[in-house]
């Protein structure tokens, strides 16, 4: 259940990131922004309860957010990507990949070192 909170509270940072840029046209969708960003708290804070380390969880959370925002950006709103940023996106997801191996090395040395 830690990783279905963790995926939820990146979709509903990303939707509330969205949602501001185009809340800037239709005010309406304010009251998506403060829905994608309260229900991306609380689904971080159920998926911190269910067992996920602190450094994990917002390191995915925070990681995959900013990428994933930048690519919906230029889907919804034909925002550019430059090689740069591209290049950014792919270092962001290979630190995200780096601290997930190193948590499950850090798990697996831990019951190694209990049992």
């Amino acid at each position: 259940m830690k990783w279905f909170f963790l995926v939820a509270a990146i979709t509903l940072e990303v939707t509330g990131s969205l949602s501001l840029k185009a809340a800037l046209d239709a005010p309406a969708l304010y009251l998506l922004v403060a829905v994608g960003y309260l229900g991306s708290f609380l689904a971080l804070f159920l998926s911190l309860r269910s067992g996920m380390g602190l450094g994990v969880a917002y390191g995915i959370w925070g990681a995959s957010g900013v990428a994933l925002t930048a690519v919906m950006s230029l889907v919804v709103f034909g925002e550019p990507i430059t090689p740069l940023m591209g290049l950014g996106i792919v270092l962001v997801m290979g630190g995200v990949l780096l601290i997930e191996l190193g948590s499950q090395a850090a798990q697996k040395n831990g019951r190694e070192a209990q049992g």
